[in-house]
């Protein structure tokens, strides 16, 4: 399965007054790498992406994590980000945030391929995953974005 590399910062804005990480700011690093893997799997930005395979987005549907160590302001921290399983209009992803090498946090998210409701346009329906998608996710491979 398709593996990305992606390396952030922990900002001031992450962090309580303590400078330590505020749990839930996890999740919004681990949309980014999830978007980074999909840009490098795709070849294109995300923009680009919703548009030339005419969807709405790819939404979060279920998701954990486990926290091990906690990361402050100004630690460099890496994401290793895995498709680890493709089904017919999900997939899912783990991520795995280390800091100097240590495992910190490890999340769990599952997405839908999602268009507009043709009934309601108010609302998102999951559609099947193209072929070509389910191919590039599911090959072996790595990449590295920083």
């Amino acid at each position: 399965m398709l593996t990305n590399t992606y390396r952030t910062r922990i900002e001031w804005g992450d962090c309580d007054p303590a400078g330590i990480i505020f749990y839930a700011r996890y999740y919004d690093i681990f949309d980014a790498a999830t978007t980074a893997m999909l840009e490098r799997a795709l070849g294109m930005n995300k923009i680009e992406y919703l548009k030339a395979y005419d969807f709405l987005d790819h939404p979060l549907v279920e998701t954990r994590a486990r926290f091990l160590r906690p990361t402050r302001f100004g630690d460099e921290v890496v994401i290793e980000t895995a498709v680890a399983a493709c089904e017919r209009s999900s997939f899912k992803i783990e991520h795995r945030l280390t800091l100097l090498g240590a495992l910190a946090v490890e999340g769990y998210e599952t997405r839908v391929w999602a268009i507009r409701d043709p009934d309601d346009s108010r609302r998102m329906k999951a559609q099947p995953i193209p072929a070509e998608i389910v191919a590039r996710l599911t090959q072996g491979g790595s990449a590295s974005l920083s």
